[in-house]
Formats: structure tokens, sequence, C-alpha cells
């Protein structure tokens, strides 16, 4: 290596390794196997009937409104890969949180949406993840969400017309 090489290495690491430190995180113990991860679909898209959603087609009367499993199992640390189909609004309750718990006393519209579209259930208790509006995103979308401590959360649909549906499920999160 020449010399200019050498010297221009090693300002250059030293001018990155400060930044580069500053961007590290603690990542603790990592995750691993089959349990570090699994896959929740978020509503589906009926086949019977036929559906031809080319262009973008995507009627709601399409859409099947579940979670599929109803029951996801992943270890402490791990995440759900929430596959979003349709129009739908994520979000978890902590452990012990049952569906009917939740309350509809609180409704939020829309951000963007039209005047008299159906709002959302915004009951804040035990909520501990609530994805992003459904307005104005694409209908198919994955959001992947971690779960630090064990136990049986609620995942559910809180956008009124599915939430009514009892479009809902669990997350188990073992030791």
């Amino acid at each position: 290596m020449k010399r200019r090489q050498f010297v221009t290495s090693v300002l250059a690491g030293g001018i990155a390794a400060p930044v580069l430190a500053a961007g590290q995180h603690d990542h603790g113990d990592e995750v691993d196997g089959p349990m570090a991860n699994a896959d929740v679909s978020f509503g589906q898209w009926h086949t019977s009937p036929a559906l031809d959603r080319f262009p973008n087609s995507s009627p709601i009367t399409a859409n099947v409104h579940k979670l599929i499993p109803f029951e996801a199992k992943i270890k402490a640390g791990g995440t759900i890969n929430f596959h979003i189909s349709g129009f739908h609004l994520v979000t978890v309750y902590g452990p012990g949180t049952n569906f009917d718990d939740i309350s509809t006393a609180v409704l939020t519209p829309i951000p963007g949406a039209p005047v008299g579209f159906p709002p959302v259930v915004d009951d804040p208790v035990n909520r501990v993840y609530r994805g992003l509006s459904p307005f104005g995103l694409p209908q198919d979308r994955v959001e992947n969400v971690n779960f630090a401590e064990p136990g049986r959360y609620l995942a559910v649909c809180t956008f009124l017309p599915h939430f009514q549906d009892h479009m809902f499920g669990f997350i188990r999160v073992l030791p």
C-alpha cells in the first residue's frame, strides 16, 4: 500500500469510527430459530368467485376479514409479520386484554378520509401498538411488530366495520 493510500485510510477510519459508533444499538440477546418470527395474514382476498384485481381493483366485498392463524406463537423478542390485505388497521393490546374489553366509546376519524367515512376504535387502554392509517396506503402491505415480553396479546382490526365483524386473533409470546 502506498503511503498516501495508508494515510487516507487511517484518516477516513478515524473520522468514520465515531459516526459509526454513535449509530450502534444494543441488540441484546439474539432471537433465532423457528419461533423467532411468524406470519399472520391480516385479511385475505377471495378466489371464489374469481377475483381480478388488475390493474388496481380492491373491492371491499372481495376481502376475507380474518386473522390467520387465529393464534400465532413466537418466543419473546420475536416478530410477527402482519401481511395486510385490504383496508385494515392493525392494533395490538397487551396481555390480559380480550376482545370484549375493547371499548367503542371513543371513535376517531381516519385522517384524510371523506366526511361520513367509518371511523376507527380508539381505546388506548393497554394498547401496545397501532399501525399506520390505512387511508391512502396500498391496501396490501406488511407491518413487522416485535414482541419483547411474554404473554397473550390481542391483535384486532380497529376499523369500525371490521371491529364490529369481530376481526381479531391472538399472539402468544413464549418466554
